[in-house]
Parts: C-alpha cells; sequence; structure tokens
C-alpha cells in the first residue's frame, strides 16, 4: 500500500476531491482492491487527512471555472468528514456560487454520526450519489459488508427520502456486472419508492 497526498485527480472534466480514507463498508467489488488509485491518479492511500483550509485553498488556486463539477469521492467515505466537506463547500460556492458540488456516499451518515445529518447537505452540494450496491437488505449485506449490518439498508432508503428535500439532485446508483436484469429493476422500484433517480454505472477495475 502506497500512501501520498494525493486528495485531488481529474475525470471527465471534473475535479476530485479525497478527503479521507475511512470506510465502513468492505464492498466486495470496491476498486481498492484493485489497486492504490483510480483513473490513472497517484495513490490515494492519505499519509493524514487533509484540514479544510489546505483544501479549501488548493480548491481556490485552481481554475475552478472550468471544471464541470467538484466531487468529494476518494478512497474513502467521504461523509465520515460531513462538516468538513460542508465547510469546503460553501466556502468555495461563496467564490463560485455557479460551480456544482456532488457527494458521492454509501448513504449511511447518519448512522455514522448517530444524527439526521440531511439538513447539512443543503446550500453546500447540488447533487447526491448514493451507492445502493443491491436490491434488499441482505444482499447489500453480502456484497457490501457494512459495519452496521442489515440495519445499513433502511438506513440508506430512509436518508434518501430525507435528503432528496435539501438537495436539488439525489440519485442512487448501481453497478452492472454485480447484479442481474431483474435485481435492477427491483433498484429502480426502490429508487421510485424514494422519489430519487436511479443510476446504472460500469464497474471500474482501476
Amino acid at each position: 500500500m502506497k500512501r501520498s497526498m494525493t486528495v485531488y485527480y481529474e475525470v471527465d472534466g471534473a475535479l476530485y476531491v479525497n478527503l479521507t480514507n475511512r470506510c465502513n463498508n468492505r464492498c466486495e467489488f470496491c476498486i481498492r482492491k484493485n489497486g492504490d488509485g483510480a483513473y490513472g491518479s497517484d495513490p490515494l492511500w492519505l499519509e493524514r487527512e487533509p484540514t479544510v483550509q489546505e483544501i479549501t485553498d488548493s480548491i481556490l488556486d485552481r481554475e475552478v471555472e472550468k471544471y464541470s463539477e467538484i466531487v468529494f469521492c476518494g478512497y474513502g467515505e467521504p461523509t465520515f468528514r460531513l462538516k468538513e466537506a460542508r465547510a469546503v463547500a460553501l466556502a468555495v460556492k461563496e467564490k463560485y456560487p455557479d460551480v456544482k458540488i456532488r457527494v458521492n456516499t454509501n448513504g449511511q451518515s447518519d448512522l455514522i454520526h448517530r444524527l439526521d445529518t440531511a439538513p447539512f447537505y443543503k446550500d453546500a452540494f447540488d447533487a447526491v450519489s448514493i451507492s445502493l450496491n443491491a436490491p434488499n437488505a441482505e444482499k447489500y449485506a453480502r456484497v457490501s459488508q457494512p459495519a452496521f449490518g442489515l440495519a445499513a439498508f433502511d438506513g440508506i432508503l430512509d436518508f434518501a427520502r430525507r435528503v432528496k428535500n435539501y438537495v436539488p439532485s439525489v440519485a442512487f446508483s448501481v453497478v452492472d456486472e454485480a447484479l442481474t436484469d431483474e435485481e435492477i429493476e427491483e433498484c429502480q422500484k426502490l429508487a421510485d419508492s424514494c422519489g430519487v433517480k436511479l443510476r446504472v454505472r460500469k464497474y471500474i477495475s482501476k
């Protein structure tokens, strides 16, 4: 495992921010199992977690307007540092109000912080992408191996229902190779019941 301070990497015109390596899931198809980076980036295993000031200053030193969006993602679950991500997002939006900011999450920030986190997303983020990964709690527990066990799945659904009231765009995402067509249909029904979109994404090996 190579460690570095690679906090940023670019993908398809977007700037990705690697806040933390902490995660409460151990997904079978996690990109971290296939190498030290993503999309050709330098190693994303952090020597330490960057501070809010470091992240903010580095983003504001860039040509922010050139990016299609800023995405909190990286090699961990970014909502472990939800307050820090919010602080960075608000600081960036103060200077660049039109910049789009997204969070890629496993949807378990309520369980991680033991409180209703949905209001923390208001005004800071334009989009939330939630990795659903499975059509039911049993399969989710099997493929994602969440620290919160079977309770994680219902927690994700409940979070989606509430965060959509604070963020303009909320979507579940699933990996095409991990599910059958029938299971993807079930995931679509779950998305519909929660009032959010469903995005089927390709499996990324590195």
